[in-house]
């Protein structure tokens, strides 16, 4: 595996700096941040083979959460692909007010979002049970924190995990993300208000997330089966069908 090229360890890091790493006691952040001072860098077949981490980016994100800032490049594996690695970043850009991570979230609230929303994801809409929901907050605590006041429940909503991966991923390789920190920027994404936005991740995109379940799989299929006979890929093919209809 290649090596970091600015490796990042205990020794040259700023004390007040170090105290606030050695501050964080939560099991996941805790190992991930153990690591890096150890090693300099950790790697997500590190995190996957060694501390049993499947998905790396959350495990980023638990550190961050905490407010540490954490660089994010790219390192050969052992495969020979390339493969995410994690690093400290500017010690000077700690948030010390998120540290303490974000709050631990009650069934009374999740039970309100489900009375607003129904037992359904928001992005994808699928109807999930309630147990396979995650409560996420609209704008990334990273960037927005944690929300104050004693009703807030419309600071939240409820994803999948699918649905949760991929805005993770894609908040995580947005530029208000990782610079700016605009909560307003946040807010006018579909990420945090898929009901009414303007960008996605800052860019001008709109898009549907469509599920079919149960009885309504015969009609995905022969929907598929259509989109090849037409030589489309199936969202290329929707949107085909779309187009004629509003024609």
């Amino acid at each position: 595996m290649a090596k970091k090229n600015k490796m990042t360890k205990a020794a040259g890091l700023p004390k007040a700096f170090l105290r606030k790493l050695t501050s964080i006691t939560a099991k996941r952040p805790r190992i991930v941040i153990n690591h890096i001072l150890k090693h300099g860098f950790i790697t997500t077949e590190e995190l996957s083979e060694l501390y049993g981490y499947d998905h790396a980016p959350r495990a980023a994100r638990d550190v961050r959460e905490q407010g540490i800032p954490l660089e994010t490049y790219r390192v050969e594996g052992k495969n020979g692909r390339k493969i995410a690695a994690y690093c400290f970043g500017d010690p000077t850009k700690v948030q010390g007010g998120k540290f303490g991570g974000r709050k631990t979230w009650s069934k009374d609230l999740k039970n309100e979002l489900i009375s607003l929303h129904g037992e359904r994801c928001i992005i994808c809409f699928t109807p999930y049970e309630p147990r396979y929901l995650q409560i996420d907050h609209r704008i990334p605590y990273e960037v927005g924190g944690e929300p104050k006041g004693k009703s807030c429940k419309e600071h939240y909503m409820l994803l999948c995990g699918s649905c949760n991966r991929a805005k993770s991923w894609s908040c995580e390789h947005c530029m208000n993300w990782k610079d700016d920190h605009l909560t307003e920027v946040c807010r006018t994404c579909y990420w945090a208000n898929p009901e009414n936005y303007k960008h996605i991740a800052l860019r001008l995109i709109r898009r549907l997330d469509v599920t079919w379940t149960e009885d309504e799989v015969s009609e995905y299929d022969k929907l598929a089966e259509l989109s090849k006979h037409a030589e489309l890929d199936l969202p290329d093919f929707v949107k085909h069908c779309l187009r004629r209809v509003s024609d």
